[in-house]
């Protein structure tokens, strides 16, 4: 499923689809600790992943991202529900949550909004890429149940 190019295309790591790209990423997705795998239980499939990443104890802050669908599931209630079950899991131990998300992914950057993430302003990403930030705390959650 992750080997289907339209997935990536607003993605800064646009070539993930490639098998060796993938990998890479896959792998670590495994060593992060965080990563979870999104199953639509009726068809008994893998459609897509996600991860915590970036735990800041002193900000009360984690990360979300990394998150992927198959097209298949795209434009339904998937994502937002495999977010709000995240967020819900996350705001067990921080206040806020962060998005980090190529300036040009418009899917991803709709997506964090529509569940009450708010933009807070750019940064530089671990690859040294040009990236948003959206952050969506406890409270916003609580106000926005999605």
């Amino acid at each position: 499923m992750a080997s289907d190019p339209l997935i990536w295309e607003q993605h800064p790591a646009s070539d993930r689809y490639q098998e060796d790209v993938f990998t890479a990423f896959f792998r670590e997705g495994l060593e992060s600790g965080g990563a979870l795998i999104a199953i639509d239980r009726q068809e008994a499939r893998v459609i897509g992943s996600s991860r915590y990443h970036g735990y800041d104890a002193d900000q009360s802050e984690i990360e979300i991202g990394w998150t992927f669908l198959a097209r298949s599931h795209w434009g339904g209630r998937y994502n937002g529900e495999m977010k709000q079950l995240m967020l819900r899991h996350a705001f067990t131990f921080v206040d806020n949550v962060i998005f980090v998300i190529g300036p040009w992914n418009m899917r991803s950057r709709r997506a964090v909004e529509k569940i009450g993430s708010v933009f807070v302003g750019s940064k530089v990403d671990a690859q040294g890429r040009e990236a948003v930030v959206y952050r969506i705390t406890r409270a916003t959650l609580r106000l926005h149940p999605g």
